[in-house]
């Protein structure tokens, strides 16, 4: 079996060139024959695409997405820069 590090690589690679996802801020973990993705995403639908890229690329492992959906506000106040 591949190494977990080699692993972890090809998925986090595969999230971030996949037309599906294109997502850079997801942390891929193997341990044994868990797969475990963290992280936040802004959209519930972005995280089940970003689940099946990685399933696609590691179908051998067991699959924990624990890649939470945040709500993407527009800022409470002016942000000004000096």
């Amino acid at each position: 079996m591949e190494a977990p590090q080699y692993i972890a690589a090809r998925v986090q690679r595969a999230l971030a060139e996949d037309g599906r996802t294109h997502e850079l801020g997801i942390r891929v973990d193997v341990r044994g024959d868990q797969l475990f993705l963290r992280g936040q995403v802004t959209g519930e639908q972005h995280r089940e695409e970003l689940g099946k890229v990685a399933h696609e690329v590691a179908p051998e492992l067991h699959l924990h997405n624990e890649i939470q959906v945040v709500e993407a506000t527009e800022p409470r106040e002016e942000e000004h820069l000096d």
